[in-house]
């Protein structure tokens, strides 16, 4: 028996391509596309745009899979993380509802194969990328239920690409769930809102222009090669000058980044957060449009680390801002529940959590 195509995760070109092989017209991917991202459709049967013979065609050779939600994790200050089950292993979605907007950071690899040595998802090491449908499967799950009546939570208003992996070592399938997050068919949501967090793989990046046009965060953490070589790996293949003088030319053609990048900087307590390193980081930065976003370190087990001290981080930021470069300090969120920045393992640790398992609940 042959196996059935997973329409799901597919992109709008490659769903043309599918409807016009089964003798039907191109116009089917729209109503495909609106009937699953918009109205959350499962299943086939239940696409009533489609005649019924269209639906029996398509239920035999084709299907509607979606990665489920096994779990659920509630942060105090409103954070939820979604623990998703794909084959035996679990990734992690973390939905960050703010004032007048709500963030939604997804994962695009099973663990992580670039060894920063501060980071949870590091730890657990690379075991495969994640597919288009199951990347845009954490989407689907956490809109669906911020759109079902169980809820009272804000409409997920940004993507970042932030959560366990790499994205740009799973370029391919990256493209086509943004494509399909951009696609008014689709999530539809601006470019603007969408954001790929890198540590930073600079041949890619310098061409990334050619086949997108969203923000890019960059995950320096270090003001020099030395120090980062020790706590980023990568940098040892792609230094900090490669990885600026990329993202300078990606974006030089970027509408999305609006003529500026965030720089990601963790802070480590003695590690990288000392007046000098401020200073370092200053002179690093001071020919490359940016924002730097300081990030307090979260702890995870069996590190080496601690966080910087809060009036360290202040004088820091202060150092930054009186050079003129534009400075925020990330506000920690969901460290209660582990989701908080470098926390995400697919490991449910013994900590504080409040703990409901949702899926009675799930529309």
């Amino acid at each position: 028996m042959n196996k059935k195509i997973n329409l799901f995760g597919m992109t709008k070109l490659q769903l043309q391509e599918f409807f016009l092989n089964l003798g039907e017209k191109k116009f089917r991917a729209n109503q495909f596309m609106q009937a699953v991202y918009q109205n959350y459709c499962d299943n086939i049967n239940n696409i009533f745009n489609f005649n019924k013979n269209l639906r029996n065609k398509l239920l035999i050779q084709s299907e509607i899979k979606i990665p489920k939600i096994i779990s659920e994790y509630i942060s105090q200050d409103g954070t939820i993380k979604w623990i998703l089950q794909i084959s035996n292993q679990n990734i992690e979605i973390v939905y960050i509802p703010e004032k007048n907007r709500a963030t939604l950071c997804i994962s695009c690899q099973i663990g992580c194969a670039l060894n920063c040595t501060f980071c949870a998802t590091a730890m657990q090491g690379f075991n495969r990328n994640l597919d288009s449908s199951e990347m845009i499967g954490q989407i689907w799950n956490a809109m669906k239920i911020v759109h079902t009546k169980n809820y009272t939570l804000k409409k997920i208003t940004n993507i970042v690409f932030m959560g366990m992996g790499e994205p740009l070592l799973n370029l391919k399938q990256l493209i086509s769930t943004i494509n399909i997050i951009l696609d008014n068919h689709g999530f539809n949501l601006s470019k603007r809102r969408i954001t790929i967090s890198t540590a930073g793989i600079s041949h890619i990046i310098q061409n990334l222009g050619k086949v997108l046009d969203v923000k890019l965060a960059i995950s320096l953490h270090a003001p020099n090669d030395i120090l980062r070589n020790q706590i980023m790996p990568i940098n040892r293949k792609y230094n900090i000058c490669s990885l600026l003088s990329a993202a300078k030319k990606y974006i030089s053609v970027s509408k999305a980044n609006q003529g500026k990048i965030s720089i990601e900087y963790v802070m480590l307590n003695k590690v990288n957060d000392s007046d000098n390193h401020a200073y370092q980081l200053k002179n690093c930065l001071k020919n490359f449009p940016c924002k730097v976003n300081l990030i307090p370190w979260n702890c995870i087990p069996k590190s080496q680390y601690k966080p910087s001290n809060k009036n360290q981080i202040k004088k820091f930021s202060q150092i930054l801002k009186k050079n003129g470069i534009i400075t925020t300090i990330r506000k920690q969120r969901g460290d209660s529940i582990n989701a908080a920045c470098g926390q995400l393992s697919g490991i449910v640790a013994n900590r504080m959590y409040k703990r409901t398992n949702m899926l009675h609940k799930m529309p």
